[in-house]
């Protein structure tokens, strides 16, 4: 019988301070331990290529720090996600070809709409393992087209209502993914089923800095990737965690948070660049937070110090065992691995916590340093 296969995603990487090796040494062990790892490459990195506009841009970075990546064990990077166009089609093109250059399989954008749907798909230990990838969010402009580079998309329609006689006032939000193009990641879901013994998909998706919001569109869109053949489905985008639920058998994971993301352009304190300075003071008003200033490389939410590795085990027999193993950002930005105790219960506590305030009907238990839930 073939011994149980390890898989583990996490979530954006961002790697833009010095040294990015070191960021990952607290987790290196782990990490290097998954028969197939999965991390979303967040931003471009690139020397070429002209800054986009369209949405708050992100700052590219040196191309030789994506091998940080393959020397830390990642197999696979997603990149369908609102900055993978920040920088255009050279920064797309410089970007794949780094993550190549590391040993990693790209996913999720390319030179035309066709390569950003392809699947990455990588065989280990007698398992294939594909991988989709699909942004959420936007902006258009990130998207691809039939002979424009950017990346697969999933096109979210949002709905702003008054609630009650109150012109102007709060309003309920409704939110929709359009039927077109869950049909079409439907049917590349289906298109990878017979080509991989377990199929992934990750979707850059939700709201920003909001601890344990899940949007109307994401349990509908989450569920159609499972009923099209996934057994994985990963979030991320929203920079801190998201619940977890079980559909039809298969993990759900709304949102892995942050793993390495490491950056000072989002911090107030020094900020030359105008927009992402405005950003960086709109979104604390917007969002309700101060980051944490003794975290100057990691400008999030205090509630995402809270991490995880998704880490899921395939036994002998197929068997999927969905889990995660609690993690902890500590100060320098650097992601450290719990092992069971009172660290990790209170990492284990906050997931329940969110999932459950999220309406989510989730039953977790200790499997050695491992949560796994049902």
């Amino acid at each position: 019988m073939p011994r149980p296969f390890s898989l583990m995603m996490v979530g954006d990487l961002v790697l833009d301070e010095p040294d990015p090796d070191s960021f990952f040494e607290p987790a290196r062990a782990v990490l290097q331990a998954a028969d197939v790892l999965i991390g979303h490459v967040e931003t471009p990195y690139t020397f070429r290529g002209r800054e986009i506009q369209s949405d708050v841009p992100a700052e590219a970075a040196d191309p030789a720090k994506i091998a940080a990546l393959g020397r830390a064990g990642f197999h696979v990077g997603t990149l369908a996600g609102n900055h993978v166009f920040d920088r255009g089609a050279e920064g797309i093109e410089d970007t794949v070809e780094a993550l190549t250059g590391a040993g990693i399989v790209a996913c999720g954008a390319g030179g035309d709409l066709a390569e950003a749907r392809r699947a990455a798909v990588v065989a280990r230990e007698g398992r294939s393992v594909g991988v989709l990838s699909y942004n959420c969010v936007g902006p258009r402009e990130s998207w691809a087209g039939p002979e424009k580079a950017g990346c697969a998309y999933i096109h979210v329609l949002t709905h702003y209502e008054t609630e009650g006689a109150n012109p102007g006032g709060p309003p309920k939000v409704y939110s929709f993914a359009e039927p077109s193009t869950v049909e079409a990641m439907q049917a590349d879901v289906e298109a990878l089923r017979g080509a991989a013994d377990l199929v992934v998909v990750a979707f850059h998706k939700g709201v920003v800095h909001t601890p344990a919001h899940i949007a109307m569109y994401e349990r509908p869109l989450a569920r159609a990737a499972i009923e099209a053949g996934a057994d994985v489905v990963v979030g991320h985008h929203a920079h801190i965690l998201r619940g977890v639920e079980v559909y039809r058998g298969k993990p759900i994971f709304h949102g892995l948070g942050n793993f390495v993301v490491v950056t000072r352009a989002l911090n107030v304190d020094g900020n030359a660049h105008p927009a992402r300075l405005a950003w960086a003071k709109r979104r604390r008003e917007v969002f309700g937070f101060t980051p944490d200033p003794g975290y100057p490389t990691y400008p999030f939410h205090p509630e995402a110090k809270n991490a995880m590795i998704a880490a899921c085990t395939v036994d002998g027999d197929g068997a999927l065992s969905p889990g995660f193993l609690p993690c902890w950002i500590r100060p320098d930005g650097a992601p450290e691995v719990l092992a069971r105790g009172e660290r990790a219960q209170g990492v284990l506590d906050y997931v329940a916590d969110i999932t459950r305030r999220a309406g989510l009907k989730t039953e977790f238990a200790w499997d050695g340093d491992r949560v796994v839930f049902a």
